[in-house]
Parts: structure tokens; C-alpha cells; sequence
């Protein structure tokens, strides 16, 4: 599957289906050097270094901590699209993208804890970075989408008496954009709302850790209910832009390709259900809403920065 990724959406895409994208390809645009490269934000190597672009302002700035893409088995910080880095400096927002622990590393939680981390990070080093700690957002595509927000609808993390005054820091978000993103990752919620057996996804056991045997077992039912961001969701919890471009938008044929199932709008519609019975602002918008419409992808960038924007305190515009 190819897509137009002249776009920060359709160039999430591609991260999200074909796997990876060459980070300085022409397609994926060549990021400015970061004004903060490659600092360690904590204790595994490479694992755990980011990047901040910062906005230009005379004033502490809102921050949108952009997790990539890639299964849990691939990707970089490197990955940030260069037009999704331009909107959003553009309307005044900082952006910081993050390295996080891979399959390879360690499974599930360890991705989650790196990424709660890096907000807790930022924050400790808010003042030296012109940030505003109370205005901070995550967004992401795919597996960086889900561990957004996974992380917005956890508990605050932060540990007050914590020795590490990083782990201090909350990680409470302000609001969370997804692209293609899962809401559950339990495979008995997948199949049997979206109808195909996902466990045959290539990321699913290493994200696990679990063998063949243990896939119907007590151990994996509790780790597929902590993995879920739907499980953590409550009335406290930040708005939601949720953005899908894979079809059909109708439930899937149970020998349907895995990726079509782990990018499906169902996860975004049963979400919004839920986040609409709980009152919090939630947004669901496919790539057809906008084509039909004789608009373009990017129409779908903007909408997603503005509702970042809007949510963290600057100039509201419409959300289309």
C-alpha cells in the first residue's frame, strides 16, 4: 500500500504500514537539527535519548511529545515527519521525539514506561527548555498512537517520594492526536468487533513476550487488559483526535490482512463511544471525509494541529 506522503498524515501512514521509511528520504523530508539532540532521558542507551524542537517564543511553550511508529519493532526519532514539525512550531507549539525500548529490548510494558519517562523528563527540564509543563500533549502513529494513549488515559505515574527526581514529574497529558491507532490490544476485543485474529500480527507475541502456549492463558489475559488503553480510560482523561486511512471502514473478514485490522477506524468509533459517555472531547476523521470532500490530506494535518492547538491553550480554530 502506497500513499501521498507529501503530507504529515500520509507520511504517518506509511511509517504505520509498510514498517519503515528512510528518515532522510525525499518522501520524509530531512529534519532541521533539533535545537536539543539526542539527550538521554534515562537508563538504556540509545534507547532512551530524544530530541526537542523548540518554538520561538519569548514565553514558555506548549509541547507535543511525537512517539513514532513501527510495531514496537522498528522506527526511531528520526522518523518525525518534517511537515507535521513545521505546523506545529508554526502555531507556537515545541515538539520532542523520543527513542523507546523495542521488541528486541523488551516487551510490553517497557515501550509505555519509557514514553511516560520522556514526559517526565521534559517537565524536570522545562524551565531550562522554555516549556510550559502544564501545556503538554503526545501524538503519534500506529504504535507510537497507542502508547499515546495509553499514557493519556493512565494514572499520573509520578512518584513523589521517588530518590530519581525525573520519576517525580508527572505524566499527566493535556490532550492526545493518533493516527491509525489502537484503542485496545486485546485480540478477543479485536476479533470480535474488527473480526480478525490478530495474533498472527507479527508484532504481537514479541510485544507480549509470550509463547504459543500461553496465548489463551491467565497470564495473557492480564497483560492484553494492561496493554489496553480503554482500560485506563476515565473522566479525567485528555480530548482525543483520532485519524484513520485504512479501508473499509466495516469490520473485517476474519482472513483479512492483520495490518488492515491493526489500523482500523473501529478503534477510534468504539472510543469515541466511550469518550462521549464520559463526556471528553473526542474527534474521528478518515481520510474520506476529506477526499470526498474535494480537500486533500494535508486538510487532515491541519485539523489535527489545530485541535493540539487548541487544546493547549492557543487560538482555537475549527476542527474540520
Amino acid at each position: 500500500m502506497r500513499v501521498d506522503a507529501t503530507s504529515a498524515i500520509s507520511t504517518l501512514a506509511m511509517v504505520i504500514v509498510v514498517g519503515r521509511v528512510p528518515p532522510c528520504s525525499a518522501q520524509a523530508g530531512v529534519l532541521p537539527v533539533p535545537e536539543v539532540h539526542s539527550v538521554s532521558y534515562g537508563p538504556h542507551g540509545h534507547d532512551n535519548v530524544l530530541d526537542l524542537f523548540q518554538a520561538k517564543s519569548p514565553k514558555p511553550t506548549p509541547l507535543v511529545i511525537y512517539i513514532h511508529g513501527g510495531g514496537f519493532a522498528a522506527g526511531s526519532k528520526s522518523w518525525l515527519p518534517l511537515p507535521l514539525l513545521n505546523a506545529l512550531l508554526h502555531r507556537g507549539i515545541s515538539v520532542a521525539t523520543i527513542n523507546y525500548r523495542l521488541t528486541d529490548s523488551a516487551p510490553f510494558p517497557a515501550a509505555m514506561i519509557d514514553g511516560a519517562r520522556a514526559i517526565q523528563f521534559l517537565r524536570s527540564r522545562a524551565l531550562e527548555w522554555n516549556l510550559d509543563p502544564k501545556r503538554f500533549g503526545a501524538m503519534g502513529g500506529s504504535a507510537g498512537a497507542g502508547m499515546s494513549l495509553w499514557i493519556g488515559f493512565h494514572d499520573d505515574m509520578a512518584d513523589p517520594r521517588n530518590p530519581d527526581p525525573v520519576l517525580r514529574q508527572s505524566t499527566r497529558l493535556q490532550v492526545v492526536a493518533a493516527t491509525n491507532g489502537q484503542s485496545s490490544y486485546d485480540p478477543r476485543w479485536i476479533l470480535h468487533h474488527i473480526g480478525v485474529r490478530v495474533v498472527e500480527h507479527p508484532f504481537f507475541k514479541p510485544f507480549y513476550g509470550l509463547a504459543d502456549s500461553e496465548l489463551d492463558s491467565p497470564k495473557a489475559y492480564r497483560l492484553y487488559d494492561a496493554a489496553s488503553p480503554m482500560t485506563y480510560l476515565s473522566p479525567d482523561d485528555p480530548p482525543v483526535f483520532l485519524y484513520y486511512d485504512v479501508v473499509p471502514r466495516a469490520p473485517l473478514a476474519p482472513d483479512a490482512d492483520p495490518n488492515l485490522a491493526m489500523h482500523h477506524i473501529i478503534f477510534g468509533n468504539l472510543l469515541k463511544v466511550r469518550m462521549d459517555s464520559l463526556h471528553i472531547d473526542c474527534v474521528v476523521r478518515h481520510l474520506d471525509d476529506y477526499t470526498s470532500a474535494g480537500r486533500t490530506p494535508e486538510t487532515a494535518t491541519q485539523a489535527l494541529v489545530d485541535f493540539l492547538a487548541s487544546h493547549l491553550g492557543l487560538a482555537r480554530n475549527a476542527v474540520h
